[in-house]
């Protein structure tokens, strides 16, 4: 199998991918949740309530713009704006006018400071685990051409996953939370799996066959672990994909991250973190 050979078309497919996800971002950028620019949630059981507008109405007398309203049977989950505690005192007052039978089942707030805070954690994170596998992955293979195509394709699937939420939410309504920063850190821990086992499998090679190209060399790895990879892969898939079609609106995009993740380092195992080190190996 003498895949390198479409390593034009990897590219442009890849080119075309970021460039997509860098106009969304700048277009449209994104749609953020309380958990990045701070909010307050009410999740509130009204028996007697047939609909919300009353609720819009004692949030509207208070100036207050409510961002979403989710019913299920009698439960109302109403996400809105930062508010004190003693507006909060004060909205506890309106609904048991509204409805006698009222019970607060939670109420939580969230401060921008919080989310800034999560922006900067989550920075962090993703350029201490790229020093750490670019230092450990070049170490391992005694060649940081290794590490470093790693890296990039790791950057590569990650920017991928962040431009497609960006689409997402001007198409669909999603929202950057804590959870799609879960997604995003596994996503880099995806990434990486299935190409180290393919650089293990070229090294092996090397050690056989030393006076083989580089290129060829790297056909035969691919060959060798390419089923593994999309077998592995799609038994994720598949469960992601059960869990983006008929799981609950809570997890549906922390699902779909995910799927969007697999799918890109999958992808980017043998598409561009390969490519990448055939590119460093013929400029040294």
């Amino acid at each position: 199998m003498n895949i390198m050979k479409f390593r034009p078309l990897f590219l442009i497919i890849s080119l075309s991918l970021i460039a997509t996800s860098i106009f969304s971002i700048v277009k449209w950028n994104f749609s953020f949740s309380k958990d990045f620019t701070g909010g307050s949630t009410y999740e509130l059981k009204l028996p007697n309530t047939k609909d919300d507008s009353s609720i819009n109405k004692i949030f509207s007398d208070n100036k207050i713009d409510i961002r979403s309203i989710i019913k299920s049977d009698n439960i109302y989950t109403v996400k809105f704006v930062d508010i004190t505690q003693d507006q909060k005192i004060k909205f506890d007052t309106e609904f048991k006018k509204l409805d006698k039978d009222t019970e607060i089942l939670q109420f939580s707030s969230v401060g921008p400071s919080l989310g800034q805070e999560l922006i900067r954690k989550t920075i962090f994170a993703i350029l201490l685990s790229s020093f750490a596998l670019l230092s450990f992955i070049g170490y391992r293979f005694s060649d940081l051409s290794f590490g470093t195509g790693a890296i990039l394709a790791m950057f590569h699937d990650s920017f991928i996953l962040i431009g497609v939420f960006s689409l997402f939410g001007h198409f669909f309504g999603a929202r950057l939370d804590a959870l799609f920063v879960t997604a995003l850190l596994t996503t880099l821990s995806a990434s990486v799996h299935d190409t180290v086992v393919t650089f293990d499998r070229i090294r092996e090679l090397r050690r056989k066959h030393a006076s083989l190209p580089w290129v060829q060399l790297a056909n035969q790895a691919v060959s060798e672990v390419i089923v593994r990879s999309i077998n592995n892969s799609m038994t994720i898939i598949f469960m992601l994909l059960a869990l983006v079609l008929l799981g609950g609106s809570t997890t549906r995009w922390f699902a779909t991250a995910l799927l969007v993740g697999v799918i890109s380092g999958t992808y980017s195992s043998t598409a561009v973190a390969i490519p990448l080190v055939l590119l460093f190996k013929k400029k040294k």
